[in-house]
This record gives C-alpha cells, sequence and structure tokens, in this order.
C-alpha cells in the first residue's frame, strides 16, 4: 500500500494560471455545483477570473478533481472530475479539497470511485475535526489516506469496468424512478377523472360554503381533557397522498396556546402553502393548529370525496394561484368559501372513493417495493466501487464469472414489476 500523497497533489495555486486575461470568465463552482454519489460537475455558472482569483476561492482546472471537506457534504458524496470548464479553469467554494493526481502514477477516473467507496469515506468521517455540526476533512487525512492498488493499469482496468457497471446499475435506478413518477402520475390522473363530471356543466358545481362548515372555537390544549388528545399540523400529513404520517397529544408536542377542536371524521387541509396539498380526514377525535382548517361536510358530501377534491391539481391549482394574493402563500376561509366543486350523488361519491382509495393503496404497495428495489441498487453499487478499488475483486474475471452482470440480471428480475 501506498499514501495518497505519493500519487497526487493537493490544493494547486492560480500562479500557474496563463494567457487569460482579468476579464475572461471562467468556471464558477459553488456546493451545489457538485454532485452527491459518485460525482458529477455543473459547469454553467462562469465568473471574470478577476472577481475570483484574488478571493478564498480554491483554483482548479481540467483533471482535476473536486471533494467536499465539510459535514454533511462529504458524508453525501459530493465530489467532480473537472472537465469542459470554461477556458479550462474553473474556482470553486473553500470548503472543497482540489486534488491533481499524478498522470504517471494515479488514474483520475480511478481516484473519483476510490472518492466514492465506502472505505475511503469511512476513514475521512473517523478523522474530521471541528465543532458543533460543522466539521471538516483534513488535507492531511485524504494524503495519509493508503491506497492498496498502485499500479497504473490496474487502476485503469478498474476505472473502466466500475464505467460499466454503475452505468448499467444507473439505468436501472433512473427505470425505477421513472417507474415511480409514472406511478404517481396515473393515480392523479384517475383522481382528476373520478371528481370532474363527465360533462362539465358550471351549474352542477356548488360552492364550498354551501355544503362545508369550518369549524370555529378554541379550546385549552392544557386542559385534562384535551393535553392528551392528538394534535395535527401540516406536518403530520404527508403532501398531495391524504395520509395521516403519525398523532402526537398537545402534551407531547408541549403545546399551550389556543387550538381547534373537531370531531373524529373531520377533514383536515392545511391553508399554509396550498401547493403542497396537505390534507387528511382525522380518524379520531382531536385538535389542530391555527395553521389548518378542520371542515365539517354536510349530509350531501361525504368527507372522503370532499377529501379528494382537495388532493386534486384543478382544486390545488386554483388554491396556490389565490394564496398568491397575500405575502405569506395561504389560502382565507372566504376564498375557500368562494370554490365551485362537484358534488354528485352519495352512491356515485362513494363509488368514486371505493375506486380511489383501493387504487392508491395498490399503487402504494407497487411504489414500495420499487424504492426497496433502489434501495437494494445504490448499496449493491457502492459495495461493488468499494470491492473494486479496494483490490477484493479480480475486475478481469469478475464479470465473466457472473458474479457482477449475473446479480443485476437478478436483481433486476426480481424487482420486475
Amino acid at each position: 500500500m501506498i499514501r495518497l500523497r505519493h500519487m497526487l497533489r493537493m490544493a494547486p495555486s492560480a500562479g500557474e494560471i496563463e494567457g487569460l486575461a482579468s476579464d475572461d470568465d471562467v468556471t464558477f463552482a459553488p456546493m451545489e455545483a457538485l454532485a452527491d454519489g459518485v460525482g458529477g460537475l455543473d459547469v454553467s455558472a462562469t465568473r471574470p477570473l478577476r472577481d475570483v482569483a484574488a478571493g478564498s476561492y480554491n483554483y482548479f482546472r481540467n483533471g482535476d478533481v473536486l471533494v467536499a471537506k465539510v459535514t454533511p457534504c462529504f458524508e453525501n458524496g459530493k465530489k467532480a472530475l473537472a472537465a469542459d470548464l470554461k477556458n479550462g479553469v474553473g474556482f470553486a467554494t473553500s470548503e472543497v479539497h482540489v486534488l491533481r493526481p499524478d498522470p504517471n502514477k494515479l488514474d483520475d477516473r480511478f481516484l473519483l470511485y476510490l472518492l466514492s467507496s465506502e472505505d475511503f469515506r469511512a476513514d475521512g468521517m473517523r478523522s474530521m475535526t471541528g465543532a458543533g455540526g460543522l466539521k471538516r476533512v483534513s488535507d492531511a487525512a485524504i494524503l495519509n489516506y493508503r491506497l492498496k492498488i498502485r499500479v497504473l493499469a490496474t487502476q485503469k482496468r478498474v476505472a473502466a469496468f466500475l464505467d460499466r457497471e454503475t452505468t448499467r446499475i444507473d439505468e436501472l435506478i433512473a427505470k425505477k424512478e421513472r417507474l415511480v413518477d409514472v406511478l404517481k402520475e396515473n393515480l392523479l390522473s384517475e383522481l382528476e377523472r373520478l371528481v370532474t363530471p363527465e360533462e362539465h356543466i358550471h351549474e352542477e358545481l356548488i360552492p364550498f360554503r354551501w355544503v362545508c362548515r369550518i369549524t370555529e372555537g378554541q379550546v385549552d390544549p392544557t386542559q385534562p381533557g384535551w393535553t392528551n388528545k392528538p394534535l395535527i399540523a401540516p406536518n403530520h400529513i404527508e403532501s398531495r397522498t391524504g395520509r395521516l404520517l403519525g398523532m402526537e397529544s398537545a402534551a407531547e408536542q408541549g403545546a399551550i396556546s389556543g387550538k381547534y377542536a373537531f370531531p373524529a371524521g373531520t377533514v383536515l387541509y392545511s391553508k399554509i402553502r396550498p401547493n403542497l396539498a396537505k390534507a387528511c380526514v382525522s380518524p379520531v377525535q382531536g385538535m389542530c393548529s391555527a395553521d389548518m382548517y378542520p371542515v365539517l361536510p354536510d349530509r350531501r358530501l361525504r368527507p372522503q370525496f370532499l377529501l379528494m377534491h382537495l388532493l386534486s391539481a384543478k382544486f390545488t391549482d386554483w388554491a396556490t394561484l389565490e394564496s398568491m394574493r397575500v405575502a405569506m402563500p395561504k389560502i382565507n376561509r372566504e376564498t375557500l368559501g368562494s370554490y365551485r366543486l362537484w358534488v354528485p350523488a352519495l352512491d356515485v361519491q362513494d363509488a368514486a372513493a371505493d375506486k380511489f382509495f383501493a387504487e392508491q393503496a395498490r399503487n402504494e404497495a407497487l411504489t414500495d417495493k420499487v424504492k426497496a428495489s433502489l434501495s437494494h441498487l445504490r448499496e449493491y453499487r457502492s459495495a461493488l466501487i468499494t470491492a473494486a478499488v479496494t483490490g477484493q475483486i479480480d475486475v478481469e474475471t469478475y464479470g465473466k464469472e457472473g458474479t457482477a452482470s449475473a446479480s443485476l440480471d437478478r436483481i433486476e428480475e426480481e424487482m420486475q414489476i
């Protein structure tokens, strides 16, 4: 093994820049320009050389490797291999290390994968210093890391192997992520269909205030009759699904100011940032914060069908537009009362709610399965990178024996939807 200090140079000097005028543009890379995981660099931002050369930014050029030094960016894997820089050079936030591999000793792609390995990341996290939540990986921690594969030709073979295998894994991940989006889009499309009359007639739409009442009157959450009852706030509701994520009592939340009481079966709607579409039907009696409207539909409107309206894109788009008329995005009672919604016969509402929520349950089960597959794939990619750059596998025989591609084939087959 050999220490990285013998294979690369850290923090090259901007003094090596030649042939550029002070008003020439160069790439500018704030922390958000670095991608997580295996890495990547957004080179779209530029600044004149004079604006960055004299500052506290870190200089780099094409071929250099950047890695975040500060929490939580280091743990998240922010890094990049610099390429396609404006005029061949760039300046990055001071919170990154700039590494320049010796081309005769260390392959730049191999170095990028090495920095992505769990072995390197764990070593770096153990070495972090600093106070509170702001800790950094020191220069010494990187320079003293012991490289297990020192032969350049072997490094290049490992990098080529990982380029091939991680590309395949990433393509499969992208496919699964798209499937999650499609499932969500299909469900929302079905929701719009179920809350919209087949033949749209304006007179069939009834103002919200005609069929719904927003309860008023507050209770003291510190009183014995209320302190142990659930207190529901927007953060307890999942966006756009109508799912109640959990319940906490008023006492558990340390509530002391007045809250709005409601009976079981009340529809709760978050009036703050309506673009998030946070609404649910409470299964129990409880209280809600002032950021929510407790809505009681009358006998003509089922709570579940009202919830479907509040989750629909039509209502959300309308509410979002209306909320922009005030400084803090929210929808007031009067405006909400003016919204016109379709209220069909109760049997039609019941059938629509049964269909939608059954479809939603199937959709969520399928989505959970796909997300489990995504987690499996990401874990496999991380383990494969670590094993390859630390010499635990022979990349020349690994794929041929079927333990790389075959494993991916098995994962893909198991997770087919």
